[in-house]
């Protein structure tokens, strides 16, 4: 891949500090529910790492992950916190990030999940739920 860098429309001059501002919840929430991939962001055995998962948000306020990842259903199986991480760039060049953080929880099978979490239950992905309570996002222009 080639990136022309001598069009530089939509770069913020050197002198302009980027401007940071926080996300509504509301504005979040859309964003995750347009997504369909995230990273876990975790530690385990002391380090950080960064785990790509499948995600949707279901009626009742709850995010849905599967990960056929040991480390990310054991976590949840021993009710320890996740941060769930999703980011994207405009084409205006913006860029955001949401995450979701709380205590994952095994899930069962509902009646309404989408396609793609059922795609991957039935692959043998383990199926998560994540509340809603705290989410935080940013957009950076």
């Amino acid at each position: 891949m080639v990136i022309d860098v001598s069009d530089d429309s939509n770069m913020a001059p050197v002198n302009e500090p980027m401007r940071q501002t926080k996300l509504a919840r509301e504005s979040c929430l859309e964003l995750l529910r347009n997504a369909r991939y995230a990273r876990v962001v975790t530690s385990i055995k002391c380090l950080p790492v960064a785990l790509p998962v499948h995600i949707a948000i279901v009626e009742d306020g709850r995010l849905l992950l599967t990960s056929n990842n040991d480390a990310i259903t054991s976590l949840a199986s021993n009710g320890d916190v996740l941060a769930v991480q999703i980011d994207g760039l405009e084409p205006d060049g913006v860029t955001w990030s949401v995450t979701v953080s709380g205590i994952a929880r095994p899930a069962q099978l509902e009646a309404v999940i989408p396609d793609a979490l059922v795609y991957e239950t039935a692959r043998g992905a383990a199926l998560l739920s994540l509340p809603l309570d705290f989410i935080t996002g940013i957009r950076i222009e």
